[in-house]
């Protein structure tokens, strides 16, 4: 029996470009307390309607001073008045001076402060003046009203991820809440009569065949660290007819849904068809190591218009790791209206030899080491979750591409991918 040729594998910049040219940021918003948006993105732009600082202010703890009353240095002022953060002070005459605190508001007619740490204090007959031992630039130590922000500036973006220092600037700007992109919803489940899970059945009398469900957990943890609303559906059964009313049940309610194995072309894979009974895929295999069995899609909704996103990730769970890294964290991010950016490559070189490229692009489990360089876990295989535990990063090693000892690679950090 012949066969007709496999079409060739989409590339991985292909792939996500078509994965997210079919995604929409929900319109669902929500609004919360500042206080507790750390995390969430903003649904709509945030303009100032005051100055930041509202007024000029010191910036030192010194004196506020007419600069043209110390020319030269040396000369002595009188003490007319104490300023201190959130006093305001009276116009300062020529040959006076003010004490000011760091914060405090700059009185009228003063255009420099002077650090205490330039002055002598003295008194005559009583009376409290000060010597200045230096003469300030013109606006030394002066924070101008507005050098922050500026009435009517968009200071936040729509799209934008609020991490302490935005909500730090909201709060600024006297805003309490904040309109943020409603969180998404994702159905997560698993895929395998193989698949226990930890606590069901101890290591000791594990099944022949059987093996402990890793991907719920991670998968799990990956899409609560991007904001998601996980419906953990558990282990589905090898059947197709439990596939289809496992997913027909899940996009009801969700706007993703996201499953582990049963993506690939075995006789029990049956998400694949499953999918395509229900409504469509998009996308199959993507020449990616570890990955390629990757599927996405849509899956209609019965009760109402419109349709789920279908993720179908691999069984192997480095495989799954790392499309879920590389493609869903992408989808995710512009369903809550971001703008997903690739991760920001370190050029770094090899302390090992790669002497054979695949002929799909590899991203390859390394860790830096106190020299500077990247050594390579010794079992690339998919199945070697010890792999991304071992390393901090990958290699994105472009297809048939040769590494030897000293080779500069472009290194992907795990932890600034996952932040």
């Amino acid at each position: 029996m012949s066969h007709a040729p496999r079409a060739p594998l989409m590339s991985l910049d292909d792939a996500l470009k078509a994965l997210l040219a079919n995604i929409q940021a929900l319109p669902r918003y929500e609004t919360v307390a500042t206080l507790d948006a750390d995390g969430r993105f903003l649904a709509q732009d945030v303009v100032s309607a005051l100055q930041v600082p509202a007024f000029d202010n010191s910036s030192m703890d010194g004196y506020a001073v007419r600069r043209s009353d110390l020319l030269p240095s040396g000369v002595e002022l009188s003490v007319t008045q104490r300023i201190a953060a959130g006093q305001f002070g009276e116009a300062l005459r020529p040959g006076q001076a003010a004490r000011i605190f760091t914060g405090a508001p700059v009185p009228s007619g003063a255009d420099a402060i002077v650090m205490q740490e330039q002055t002598e204090l003295v008194s005559t007959h009583g009376v409290p003046r000060v010597r200045f031992l230096t003469t300030p630039e013109a606006g030394q130590w002066i924070r101008r009203s507005g050098e922050d922000v500026k009435a009517g500036d968009m200071v936040l973006k729509r799209g934008q991820q609020l991490t302490p220092a935005e909500l730090g600037l909201a709060a600024s700007l006297g805003l309490a809440q904040l309109q943020v992109m409603a969180r998404p919803k994702v159905a997560l489940f698993s895929t395998g009569d193989e698949l226990v899970m930890p606590g069901d059945v101890s290591p000791s009398d594990m099944p022949p065949g059987a093996i402990y469900n890793s991907n719920r957990f991670f998968l799990r943890a990956l899409l609560q660290r991007m904001g998601c609303v996980v419906t953990d559906l558990g282990i589905v059964p090898d059947r197709r007819e439990a596939t289809v009313q496992a997913l027909k049940m899940a996009a009801e309610h969700h706007d993703l849904l996201v499953t582990s194995g049963g993506v690939s072309v075995g006789e029990e894979d049956h998400v694949k068809p499953a999918v395509q009974s229900l409504g469509e895929l998009a996308l199959w295999q993507i020449a990616m190591k570890p990955g390629k069995p990757f599927a996405y899609g849509h899956v209609r909704r019965e009760s109402m218009p419109g349709s789920a996103h279908f993720v179908g990730l691999p069984g192997n769970p480095v495989s799954s790791f790392m499309t879920f890294l590389l493609l869903v964290k992408p989808l995710v991010l512009a369903l809550q209206g971001a703008a997903p950016q690739p991760p920001v490559p370190y050029r770094l070189p090899a302390h090992f030899d790669w002497p054979k490229g695949d002929k799909r692009r590899e991203f390859l489990r390394v860790r830096r080491n106190a020299q500077g360089g990247l050594d390579l876990f010794p079992n690339q295989s998919s199945g070697v979750l010890t792999s991304v535990v071992w390393g901090d990063g990958v290699v994105d090693n472009p297809a048939e591409q040769t590494i030897a000892h000293g080779d500069l690679l472009n290194f992907w950090s795990f932890s600034e991918w996952l932040s």
